[in-house]
């Protein structure tokens, strides 16, 4: 299985700290050695980085940590393949433009052979996962009935969660997707989050000696949510989505809670 990491924040805010544990579990204490990239949503604009090598040894991945891109949203992957070749075309996250946006996805689980069935109405795979079909599949079902952005965004939070639930029917699907306002993350197993604010102490990574003292980087307003496969730290405590479960981030904070098909606000 492939692992997610994506941040919310409410100020630009770079994920040096995280992102340095998380690259080490691809192809270093974990065996995700088949790809890897990040996206990064910033001041109105979008860049990613890709790579089909494991990002423990990766060139790009060291520049990452050495770069501290300032954001408040962000999707990573990492990949250990099941469906589809080791190749660039094949590596998460994956991105398409809807209402003027960049939409960005990464996906972690296996689909059963029914994915190639999912509809796909006005958006085209370019590589042969089922992640990605899943995501066009997503994407299509979401413009086929909101052709324009909804004046309530609940109507798409509950369309986009019975979408995850339908793709959750046909095997493992934990999700990561944002408009670059809105971070959504579905857990079909496996999903898990902290949210960081004053008062800010020190935080120590599982997977690579590194510790940082929060105080010397923030101010007192900064608000700072991640979301991970697995809690990316063992110094604090991270809570569990349930399975079924779509949450809504913006500013760090969320929004909405959605556990079969009731919606409830923090």
């Amino acid at each position: 299985m492939c692992e997610l990491m994506g941040m919310s924040a409410n100020v630009p805010t770079d994920i040096c700290f995280s992102f340095a544990g998380f690259l080490h579990r691809g192809g270093g204490t974990g065996p995700h050695r088949d790809g890897w990239g990040i996206a990064f949503y910033e001041e109105g604009g979008y860049r990613e980085f890709r790579d089909p090598h494991p990002s423990v040894d990766s060139p790009i991945a060291r520049l990452i940590c050495d770069y501290p891109i300032k954001s408040n949203v962000v999707i990573s992957h990492i990949r250990q393949a099941n469906v589809g070749g080791i190749k660039l075309a094949n590596t998460h996250p994956f991105t398409r433009e809807m209402w003027g946006r960049p939409w960005c996805y990464a996906h972690n689980g296996q689909l059963s052979s029914d994915w190639k069935s999912l509809p796909l109405k006005g958006f085209t795979p370019v590589g042969t996962t089922d992640s990605e079909h899943a995501f066009c599949f997503i994407m299509g079902q979401l413009r086929e009935h909101l052709p324009q952005p909804p004046d309530s965004p609940e109507r798409l939070w509950a369309l986009l969660h019975h979408l995850c639930e339908q793709l959750r029917g046909l095997g493992v699907f934990n999700m990561l997707l944002s408009d670059g306002v809105y971070l959504y993350t579905y857990c079909s197993t496996r999903l898990a989050h902290i949210t960081r604010r004053a008062p800010f102490g020190e935080a120590e990574l599982s997977d690579a000696e590194m510790t940082v003292n929060f105080v010397e980087h923030t101010t007192p307003d900064d608000i700072v949510s991640v979301i991970a496969t697995e809690p990316l730290t063992h110094n604090e405590y991270w809570h569990r989505l349930q399975p079924g479960e779509l949450v809504v981030w913006k500013s760090g904070e969320i929004c909405a809670r959605l556990v079969s098909n009731q919606l409830s606000h923090p």
